[in-house]
This record gives C-alpha cells, structure tokens and sequence, in this order.
C-alpha cells in the first residue's frame, strides 16, 4: 500500500517527508546557466560623503549581478564599496573578481549555498567583496522557487514593527552636521551616526554640538572610521565622557580600540576590525565591543553575515547590520537580514538607497515611518530591478 502526498510516494511506515524534503522532490537539480554583471552611477541626494583622514566619495559604483538558471528564473544581487580607500575592496575589483570567478560557478545549483560558498572559497581565496552580490543572487533565487521571503528562509522576522535606522552625517562643520541632523530627524530618523576622524578638537565639538540638536531619546555615535591614533581617541572619549554617544572604530588596529575600550565607560561599536567569524569570536572573548557592525559584503554575503547575527543573537551582542554603501537591491538585503536580529539587538540599519539621487531598483513594501522600515514584500528579495539605470550589461558570463 502506497501513501500518495503531493506526488511522493511512501510507504506508509516510513516517515513523513520533510517541508524541505518535498521541495526537492518538485524541484530537481538546478544548475546556474549564466551570470550578467551591470553598472550604475549613483550620485548622492546630499553632495560629497566625507569622512576620516579627508577621505570622501561624491559618486558611487554600483555593480548588480543577475543569475539566472536552466529553470529559467533569476536572482539579482549588488555590491557598492565605499570607494576604493575605506576597506580592502573597489568597484572594478567586483566586477574584475566575478570574471575570474563567474565562470567556475556555472553549472553549480544556487539553492546550495553553504556549498557555494566553499566552492567560491576554493576557488578564490579572500575578496569577499566579489562573492557578496553572487551569494545574495542566490538568496534571491532561493526564495522565488520556494515562493518565500529571504527573510523566512534566513530564520524570519523578530521584528514586526520594523527595524531602527539610522542616518549617516557626512562630515562638515559642527554647525552644518547638526543642520543635517535637524532635517533627518524632521523626516522621522532618531538615530545618527556622525563621520568624525579628523581633528580631535573639531570632533569634541561635532560631538556637543550635535548632541544638543537632538532629543533625549535620540541616539548619537560617533564614528571615526579608524582616523584616531589611541592618544586622540583618549582624549576625545575623556572630553565626552558626560555627553550620551556611542564611540564607533576609534582606531586602526583592533589592538589600539581595545585600549580605548578599556579606558571609557562610554558605550563602544566595533566595525572595520570584524570581518569574519574569527574576529567576531575575539571580540566576544574580551568584551571588546557592545555593539558590532556586520557589513554584508565585508563578510562575503549574505550567507556568512547571518552566520554573524546568529552568533551575536546568542551571546547578547548588539548589531548595526548593514553594507559598505548599496543602493536599492543592496538595502532590501540589509532588510531581510536585519529582521533576523533580535528587537533588543538590533541597534541600527541603514536605507541606503535614500542617500542616492538613482535608484537600481524598487523595492515592493518596506515601508518607513517614524525611523523604522518594514520588510520588502513577496518571494525572494522583493526587488525588482530599474532596467532603465542599469541599462545592457557589462559583460555575460555563459
């Protein structure tokens, strides 16, 4: 006798097939048959972004992959560095790596992305920038055959009213910083993020006198981007010992923040120093940090920064989950992803696709409202892309 459930046949001793199980069952092997690589410019709503050491960006580098399948369907993903001189990545680095690494995926099943990920580790070692927007394709392609969300199939959604954002405050003068603190927080922000890095002096001030622009219940960081040596960082944390701000990536070196850690009571974010589950364990070992930054491309995708927030959700460490820069694919990423961080851990995210003058794409849902945003609607990542920006591509990989 033969149990018949949505088409699979059992016996009827035998164990009722997994949700996943099934899935397989009605979808057999799929292979990857191609990947297109595309370009945008993104120009920003605000001019130059500046922040440490007089680094600034005014125009952005978008790339944004489609992979598609033997199945016919395809997934979209997008890396944005923040220029060439903020971490280990650029713009023509993506598209340089997906060259080398585009070709060795075809035929590969992206629904398997623990084995993609060993696979594009293998072979090409480091660049996790270049894996990142592959690995988030995938994603994409995952939840439209299985008619889900990303967020569901990344283990869903803790935060039902939508998550913290925060908006980054290009560095300037203490006056105009906290003009641009005004004008965000009349569009419903309540946490900020100030680019400091630059004189010590200049920062105490941008710190004080953004500060008092802001309500008692608004939340200030203070970011250097590593621009302090540890003699300044001291200084500046001292200065502000009595002002309510987080201090974010003092200095450099992992080594140098944790002296200044240890020297403030001021609560302390770690960013450009936690790029991998090996660092993120180190920080965890010394209480180096109550909140990190968990950049998607800096760990290499999607399936390695949720590797990341599991590990921070289960030893009670605050995130800020985010990316290098992204423009509308790239936020409905960090979207997804942030709504698996627990409400009391998840610190704050950025819609970067507010900063810029173009869009990649339009993202369906995810609305915004007294400074939180909401998960993008339907399967996948709910993107779908402005083919009018993004234009023919570069180049296809078959």
């Amino acid at each position: 006798m033969l149990l018949l459930t949505l088409g699979v046949s059992l016996p009827v001793t035998c164990q009722v097939p997994s949700a996943s199980d099934l899935f397989l069952a009605h979808h057999p092997a799929m292979k990857i048959v191609s990947i297109a690589v595309y370009q945008a410019d993104l120009p920003l709503v605000d001019g130059d972004y500046c922040w440490a050491d007089g680094k600034s960006v005014s125009m952005y580098d978008s790339t944004v992959v489609a992979i598609t399948t033997d199945t016919g369907l395809t997934g979209y993903g997008e890396v944005v560095p923040l220029g060439p001189n903020y971490l280990a990545s650029y713009a023509d680095g993506v598209r340089a790596g997906i060259k080398e690494l585009g070709p060795k995926l075809i035929g590969q099943d992206p629904r398997d992305l623990s084995v993609l990920n060993a696979y594009m580790d293998y072979h090409l070692k480091g660049h996790p920038y270049v894996k990142s927007g592959l690995d988030m394709a995938c994603w994409d392609i995952l939840g439209k055959i299985s008619g889900l969300p990303v967020n569901t199939l990344l283990g869903g959604n803790f935060n039902k009213q939508g998550v913290n954002l925060y908006r980054a405050i290009g560095q300037n003068t203490p006056t105009k910083m906290a003009e641009m603190i005004t004008k965000y927080r009349g569009e419903g922000y309540k946490r900020f993020q100030l680019k400091l890095g630059g004189d010590p002096n200049i920062d105490i001030e941008r710190i004080k006198t953004c500060r008092a622009v802001m309500a008692a219940d608004d939340v200030l960081v203070g970011d250097s981007n590593t621009g302090w040596t540890t003699h300044q960082a001291l200084r500046l944390v001292s200065a502000v010992r009595e002002v309510d701000v987080y201090i974010e990536q003092p200095c450099p070196t992992y080594q140098e923040c944790c002296i200044v850690r240890k020297n403030t009571n001021l609560p302390f974010v770690l960013d450009e120093v936690v790029d991998d589950i090996h660092s993120l364990l180190d920080t965890v070992r010394d209480g180096a940090a109550d909140v990190v930054n968990i950049k998607i491309s800096k760990f290499g995708g999607l399936t390695k920064a949720k590797q990341a927030v599991d590990l921070c959700a289960k030893v009670g460490l605050a995130m800020t989950i985010e990316d290098t820069w992204g423009g509308d694919i790239t936020t409905a990423a960090i979207l997804h992803l942030a709504h698996i961080a627990p409400a009391k851990l998840q610190f704050t995210v950025t819609d970067f696709n507010s900063y810029n003058k173009v869009s990649t794409g339009t993202i369906s849902g995810a609305g915004k409202q007294d400074g939180l945003m909401k998960l993008p609607q339907g399967p996948g990542l709910g993107v779908t892309p402005n083919w009018e920006v993004l234009g023919q591509p570069l180049f296809l990989i078959k």
